[in-house]
């Protein structure tokens, strides 16, 4: 007869220095997308919707624990940010584990949902009606941040865009991919503040020299030297350039139109029950084509956040025959460009050569 089986019972407290909330970020679970969605082959995907508020809790915590241990954000301190909703997240939590008010600057096309939730937890919102008229909606909401930090004593900006400590922050979850995988042949990111991709890849290239890094930008976004125009993702592309986004250490970059983001949300949902917004449709389909295209290969794609935010965009199907969304299914091929300014992307397509827009000017 086998003896019971004994269990070790949890701590009644939290380990000095940290929060219970805090300890609910990280290994979030890792999920193999294969067969229907990806024929002849598969990729893993990373879900960082498991975290409390999406992947960027990261570096909000992070960010804000560097800050305080420098002096530069003082106990009780107020912390002034923009956000187009996730980092927004993090920040809130980030505010709660370690007792700073939060005001997050944002502008109209944040969804309800978010507003409703983010002033739940605490956060005071700006919000910007006007576009700058060369940087867009993220440079009038810098604008007003920089306002704020002139009206608000002692107030403190993580200037999530430019801080080091962004890419920093994901070394955990490099080595979650390290702890779990054996080798890793292709790293496929999302870029906005060129956080994550520059982080993760950081690490595990020490592991594996030949690792190759795939950005994903949205059409209509400047970061690899597209154009700006007005976009209707959010969480992925930019209308400025952040200095976080490590240009050489990107293989290729591919832009994805938001229509065929929406197909490959719902297609992923449909197939595996895993889903998520822009940025995890984006890097899906890139994703899928790299695992199809090269099926002896290791495919690491990251999904930023989970499906229930875009309710009432990607998943409504009003809010998507109003902005033509549905009916579109991606070519079973990216288009391709020499170079990145070749010509204005509208669609799906993939360049081989990355360069810094700004190189010599930064």
């Amino acid at each position: 007869m086998s003896s019971p089986a004994t269990f070790a019972r949890p701590q009644k407290t939290p380990p000095a220095g940290f929060s219970s909330l805090s300890l609910a970020v990280g290994n979030t679970p890792l999920a193999f997308i294969s067969e229907p969605f990806v024929p002849g082959g598969g990729f893993w995907a990373k879900l960082e919707g498991f975290n409390p508020g999406g992947i960027k809790d990261r570096p909000a915590l992070h960010m804000v624990r560097q800050a305080r241990a420098r002096g530069d954000l003082r106990p009780g301190a107020t912390i002034v940010e923009s956000t187009s909703g996730t980092l927004g997240l993090g920040l809130a939590l980030a505010g709660i584990v370690f007792g700073h008010p939060v005001v997050l600057v944002t502008d109209a096309g944040m969804e309800p949902l978010m507003c409703r939730l983010l002033s739940s937890y605490g956060v005071r919102l700006e919000i910007v009606r006007e576009p700058h008229p060369a940087g867009g909606w993220q440079e009038a909401r810098r604008e007003r941040v920089r306002r704020l930090l002139a009206d608000i004593p002692g107030s403190y900006c993580p200037d999530q865009y430019n801080n080091p400590d962004n890419a920093d922050a994901y070394a955990g979850l490099a080595h979650e991919l390290l702890s779990r995988l054996p080798h890793i042949d292709t790293l496929v990111c999302s870029v906005g503040t060129g956080g994550h991709s520059a982080g993760i890849h950081g690490v595990l290239r020490r592991h594996f020299p030949r690792l190759k890094l795939v950005g994903v930008d949205t059409v209509g976004s400047t970061i690899f030297g597209q154009p700006a125009r007005p976009r209707l993702m959010r969480g992925l592309g930019s209308s400025i350039h952040p200095r976080n986004v490590a240009y050489d250490a990107f293989s290729e970059v591919h832009w994805v139109s938001p229509a065929e983001a929406v197909w490959a949300c719902r297609a992923l949902a449909a197939r595996h029950y895993v889903s998520g917004g822009w940025s995890t449709g984006a890097v899906t389909l890139v994703a899928r084509w790299l695992a199809r295209t090269a099926p002896d290969q290791t495919v690491v794609a990251i999904f930023p956040d989970g499906p229930w935010r875009y309710w009432n965009s990607i998943f409504d199907d009003d809010y998507c025959h109003a902005n033509g969304l549905l009916g579109t299914v991606p070519a079973d091929e990216p288009d391709l460009l020499r170079e990145p300014a070749e010509r204005e992307v509208h669609r799906w397509t993939r360049c081989a050569t990355v360069t810094d827009p700004l190189a010599g000017r930064r």
